[in-house]
């Protein structure tokens, strides 16, 4: 009995001693878990950022040179009174003192700003229009796609001078036209009356083909399921415009309506080559009043201001632009 009872004893067997049996597999796992990960999978690789920096630094520095530089250097150039011949005479804000004083100013700023609405009440809705009436066309919509874009192609000092033939009193293609439907003549670029929204027509032309492509590139993201309830619930193709395209297009829509702002604000082509800012200034744009003074006065300080001004300008409106829509574009 006694020998029984200390074979079986913990005391004889040694409280030391592993069991016998096999191990639990909680066991296994917290000795599994114990071991010490290599290092590669708990930190990145080491010298992966300095690598990307060294990748990253000619973007940089071409951008620096090409972006960065000339932008100083505009700032300190609309300082100094220069004719980029002889040397520099630094002036401080007189340049700008002197801007505001012109009156020409702003007559350009008049100008230019009746110009963007123009520019926007026809050139903004004409494209989109016509994006989704080649979306629909089922048959030689690539040969519409092309006509469309064509435009675009011919260098625009040549689509410009093409123009002011057809402008032109006598001999021009469209005073021929209303001449023989016996509406006569009209003075397309004489009149003050008629000048801006001539060159507004011209600009709309030729550079309406790139915004239609990428309408159309937009058109071709939306989800055909809507179309096809629309269709079903017997919508007409204004409705679907209005219910499923511009709400699906509103990103892309404010994003080219900001484009269009500061790309009419720049206008300077159309004015130059038709009109050259005629008749009594009412075509002259802020852009065409930088190049008078430029290349006519020979006064560069006053036109890198005036260019200052601008840039300025079209960033903070930029800038609020973005604050108001910023919300709108995403819901």
């Amino acid at each position: 009995m006694l020998n029984r009872l200390d074979r079986s004893s913990p005391a004889t067997t040694g409280t030391n001693a592993p069991p016998s049996g096999p191990q639990p597999a909680r066991t296994a796992g917290r000795a599994a878990s114990g071991r010490r990960r290599p290092t590669w999978r708990r930190h990145p690789r080491r010298g992966s950022g300095l690598a990307a920096g060294l990748f990253l630094l000619p973007t940089l520095l071409v951008f620096g040179v090409f972006a960065w530089w000339p932008i100083a250097r505009s700032v300190q150039l609309s300082l100094q009174f220069t004719n980029l011949v002889d040397p520099a005479v630094w002036v401080g804000l007189d340049n700008y003192a002197n801007l505001f004083a012109d009156p020409l100013l702003w007559t350009t700023v008049r100008n230019t700003v009746w110009f963007v609405v123009l520019a926007l009440l026809f050139g903004y809705p004409l494209p989109l229009v016509m994006a989704v009436v080649i979306s629909e066309v089922r048959r030689l919509g690539g040969l519409f796609r092309v006509l469309v874009y064509l435009p675009v192609v011919i260098p625009p000092v040549v689509a410009v001078l093409m123009w002011k033939w057809f402008y032109d009193t006598e001999f021009g293609l469209f005073n021929q036209v209303l001449t023989a439907v016996g509406l006569g003549p009209m003075p397309w670029l004489q009149s003050t009356a008629t000048a801006m929204p001539s060159l507004v027509l011209e600009a709309t032309w030729a550079h309406a083909g790139s915004t239609v492509l990428i309408y159309l590139a937009a058109l071709s993201s939306v989800q055909t399921e809507l179309y096809e309830a629309a269709e079903i619930d017997g919508a007409s193709i204004w409705r679907r415009l209005w219910h499923v395209t511009l709400p699906q297009l509103r990103a892309v829509l404010l994003i080219m309506l900001l484009l269009q702002i500061i790309g009419t604000f720049q206008v300077f082509t159309e004015p130059f080559v038709l009109t050259d800012g005629g008749p009594e200034d009412s075509t002259l744009t802020i852009l065409l009043l930088i190049y008078r003074y430029a290349f006519i006065n020979g006064d560069f300080g006053m036109a890198t201001a005036l260019s200052v001004l601008l840039a300025a300008a079209l960033a903070l409106l930029s800038a609020v632009y973005l604050r108001l829509t910023r919300t709108w574009s995403t819901t």
